[in-house]
C-alpha cells in the first residue's frame, strides 16, 4: 500500500487530504494556515512524519483552456519547496472546480444533518480530497 498526501495550496489556507493506492480513496485531513505569508512547514513536516507518504499530489490551478492562472506560479513554487524539503515525488493534478464541488458536497451533507454552516477550512480540505480522487481516477486510466 502506498500512502499519498494531497495539498490544495492557497496563500492563506492549504487543505490537506490523505489517501492510499489500495482503496483509491481520499479523506479530508486538515486545513493549514499560512504564517507570515509562508506555508506552515512545521505542520507539513508533522504530517509527512505521521503518514510517511510515498508521494505528494498538489492541485494545480489552470484555466479552462489549460493555460496558467494567476495562482499557478505560487503553486509551482510550493511544489518546488516540497521537493526541496522532502525529496518525495510530486504529481500536479488539475484542480478546476474542486472548491465549488467541495462546497456543494458539504452543503448537501450539512442540510441532511442540519449541521453548522460550511467553513472555508472545511471546503479546503474536502477540495484536497476531490483533487486526490481525480488523481486516482487518472491512475486507473493509465495502462
Amino acid at each position: 500500500m502506498s500512502t499519498i498526501l494531497c495539498f490544495d495550496f492557497g496563500l492563506v489556507r492549504t487543505g490537506v487530504a490523505i489517501g492510499n493506492t489500495i482503496t483509491m480513496t481520499a479523506t479530508p485531513e486538515c486545513t493549514l494556515h499560512s504564517k507570515n505569508n509562508q506555508s506552515d512547514w512545521e505542520a507539513i513536516s508533522g504530517l509527512i512524519t505521521l503518514w510517511k507518504p510515498s508521494q505528494l499530489v498538489v492541485g494545480l490551478p489552470l484555466n479552462l483552456d489549460g493555460s496558467d492562472t494567476d495562482a499557478t506560479t505560487s503553486v509551482r513554487r510550493f511544489c518546488n519547496q516540497l521537493m526541496g524539503r522532502y525529496n518525495l515525488p510530486i504529481a500536479q493534478e488539475n484542480e478546476q472546480y474542486s472548491s465549488i464541488e467541495a462546497a456543494q458536497r458539504l452543503k448537501e451533507t450539512r442540510q441532511r444533518g442540519r449541521k453548522k454552516k460550511v467553513s472555508k477550512e472545511d471546503v479546503d480540505q474536502v477540495a484536497a480530497a476531490i483533487i486526490l480522487e481525480n488523481y486516482f481516477r487518472t491512475l486507473q486510466q493509465t495502462p
